[in-house]
Protein backbone atom coordinates (compact mmCIF):
# COMPACT_ATOMS: atom_id res chain seq x y z
CA UNK A 1 0.00 0.00 0.00
CA UNK A 2 1.07 3.76 -0.98
CA UNK A 3 1.61 6.31 1.83
CA UNK A 4 -0.90 9.31 1.19
CA UNK A 5 0.95 11.97 0.26
CA UNK A 6 -1.09 14.24 -0.58
CA UNK A 7 -0.40 16.73 1.71
CA UNK A 8 2.78 17.48 -0.36
CA UNK A 9 0.90 18.65 -3.41
CA UNK A 10 -1.43 20.55 -1.28
CA UNK A 11 1.18 22.27 0.27
CA UNK A 12 3.18 22.77 -3.19
CA UNK A 13 -0.02 24.59 -4.64
CA UNK A 14 -0.60 26.83 -1.49
CA UNK A 15 2.96 27.83 -1.88
CA UNK A 16 2.52 28.99 -5.67
CA UNK A 17 -1.03 30.41 -5.17
CA UNK A 18 1.02 32.33 -2.86
CA UNK A 19 3.82 32.88 -4.85
CA UNK A 20 1.73 33.71 -7.70
CA UNK A 21 -0.58 36.69 -5.50
CA UNK A 22 2.50 37.88 -4.36
CA UNK A 23 4.05 38.62 -7.83
CA UNK A 24 0.71 40.10 -9.39
CA UNK A 25 0.70 43.09 -6.44
CA UNK A 26 4.45 43.73 -6.77
CA UNK A 27 3.61 44.03 -10.03
CA UNK A 28 0.11 46.22 -9.62
CA UNK A 29 2.38 48.52 -6.80
CA UNK A 30 5.79 48.88 -9.18
CA UNK A 31 3.28 50.13 -11.90
CA UNK A 32 1.38 52.61 -10.07
CA UNK A 33 4.37 53.57 -8.20
CA UNK A 34 6.05 54.57 -11.77
CA UNK A 35 3.02 55.86 -13.65
CA UNK A 36 2.48 53.04 -15.75
CA UNK A 37 -0.59 52.36 -17.79
CA UNK A 38 -2.84 49.54 -15.58
CA UNK A 39 -5.17 47.58 -17.01
CA UNK A 40 -5.55 43.52 -17.09
CA UNK A 41 -3.13 42.70 -19.90
CA UNK A 42 -0.48 44.71 -18.78
CA UNK A 43 -0.82 43.10 -15.15
CA UNK A 44 -0.77 40.12 -16.13
CA UNK A 45 2.56 40.51 -18.02
CA UNK A 46 4.59 42.05 -15.52
CA UNK A 47 3.21 39.74 -12.90
CA UNK A 48 3.86 37.10 -15.39
CA UNK A 49 -0.25 35.47 -14.38
CA UNK A 50 -2.87 34.77 -16.70
CA UNK A 51 -5.73 37.72 -17.08
CA UNK A 52 -8.31 35.23 -16.51
CA UNK A 53 -6.34 34.65 -13.43
CA UNK A 54 -6.59 38.51 -12.24
CA UNK A 55 -10.31 38.16 -13.10
CA UNK A 56 -10.55 35.49 -10.74
CA UNK A 57 -9.15 37.51 -8.01
CA UNK A 58 -11.85 39.65 -6.84
CA UNK A 59 -10.01 42.31 -4.43
CA UNK A 60 -7.05 42.50 -7.33
CA UNK A 61 -9.87 43.16 -9.68
CA UNK A 62 -11.42 45.79 -8.21
CA UNK A 63 -7.40 47.45 -7.37
CA UNK A 64 -7.21 47.08 -11.21
CA UNK A 65 -10.14 48.62 -12.12
CA UNK A 66 -10.08 51.91 -9.73
CA UNK A 67 -5.98 52.32 -10.82
CA UNK A 68 -7.26 52.19 -14.64
CA UNK A 69 -10.15 54.47 -14.08
CA UNK A 70 -8.22 57.08 -12.52
CA UNK A 71 -6.06 57.18 -15.23
CA UNK A 72 -7.40 59.30 -18.09
CA UNK A 73 -6.34 58.78 -21.52
CA UNK A 74 -6.89 62.36 -22.76
CA UNK A 75 -4.67 63.70 -20.10
CA UNK A 76 -1.22 64.16 -20.87
CA UNK A 77 0.82 64.10 -17.81
CA UNK A 78 1.11 60.83 -16.11
CA UNK A 79 -1.06 60.43 -13.54
CA UNK A 80 0.21 60.65 -9.82
CA UNK A 81 0.76 57.48 -7.85
CA UNK A 82 -1.19 56.83 -4.88
CA UNK A 83 1.68 57.00 -2.49
CA UNK A 84 2.38 60.34 -3.98
CA UNK A 85 -0.78 61.88 -3.59
CA UNK A 86 -1.80 64.09 -0.78
CA UNK A 87 -4.32 62.54 1.76
CA UNK A 88 -7.05 63.90 3.22
CA UNK A 89 -5.59 64.69 6.35
CA UNK A 90 -2.38 66.76 4.64
CA UNK A 91 -4.83 68.69 2.51
CA UNK A 92 -6.93 69.36 5.96
CA UNK A 93 -3.82 70.55 8.05
CA UNK A 94 -2.66 72.75 5.10
CA UNK A 95 -5.96 74.15 5.44
CA UNK A 96 -5.62 74.69 8.63
CA UNK A 97 -2.24 76.37 8.14
CA UNK A 98 -3.64 79.22 5.72
CA UNK A 99 -6.40 79.38 7.88
CA UNK A 100 -4.20 80.75 10.71
CA UNK A 101 -1.86 82.66 8.79
CA UNK A 102 -5.08 84.79 6.85
CA UNK A 103 -5.64 85.12 10.62
CA UNK A 104 -2.29 86.30 11.63
CA UNK A 105 -2.27 88.86 8.29
CA UNK A 106 -5.64 90.45 9.63
CA UNK A 107 -4.45 90.75 12.94
CA UNK A 108 -1.11 92.46 11.32
CA UNK A 109 -3.35 94.78 9.13
CA UNK A 110 -5.69 95.92 11.67
CA UNK A 111 -2.75 96.82 13.92
CA UNK A 112 -1.06 98.56 10.70
CA UNK A 113 -4.26 100.80 10.46
CA UNK A 114 -4.41 101.55 13.82
CA UNK A 115 -0.93 103.44 13.44
CA UNK A 116 -1.47 104.74 10.42
CA UNK A 117 -4.54 106.25 11.74
CA UNK A 118 -3.04 107.67 14.94
CA UNK A 119 0.58 108.73 13.13
CA UNK A 120 -2.32 110.99 10.43
CA UNK A 121 -3.97 112.45 13.60
CA UNK A 122 -0.59 113.56 14.84
CA UNK A 123 0.57 114.98 11.80
CA UNK A 124 -2.79 116.92 11.23
CA UNK A 125 -3.01 118.01 14.97
CA UNK A 126 0.67 119.44 15.11
CA UNK A 127 -0.14 121.08 11.33
CA UNK A 128 -2.95 122.64 12.98
CA UNK A 129 -1.38 124.03 15.85
CA UNK A 130 1.57 125.41 13.80
CA UNK A 131 4.54 122.92 15.74
CA UNK A 132 7.75 123.56 14.74
CA UNK A 133 9.60 120.58 13.22
CA UNK A 134 12.75 119.84 11.79
CA UNK A 135 11.36 118.87 7.98
CA UNK A 136 10.42 122.17 5.98
CA UNK A 137 6.64 122.77 5.86
CA UNK A 138 4.65 122.17 2.98
CA UNK A 139 1.27 122.38 1.78
CA UNK A 140 0.37 118.39 3.25
CA UNK A 141 -1.50 116.57 0.53
CA UNK A 142 -4.92 115.06 1.02
CA UNK A 143 -5.05 113.02 4.12
CA UNK A 144 -5.83 109.60 3.30
CA UNK A 145 -9.07 108.10 5.23
CA UNK A 146 -9.04 104.55 6.93
CA UNK A 147 -8.04 101.86 4.98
Amino acid sequence: MRADNSHHVIAAARHRAAATRKRAVAALRRMDKAGLPINFDAVAKQARVSRSWLYNQPDLRVEIERLRARQSPASPNRPVPDRQRASDASLLRRLESATERVRHLEAENKQLREALALALGERRVADVRGSTRDTPRRKSSAIIGPC
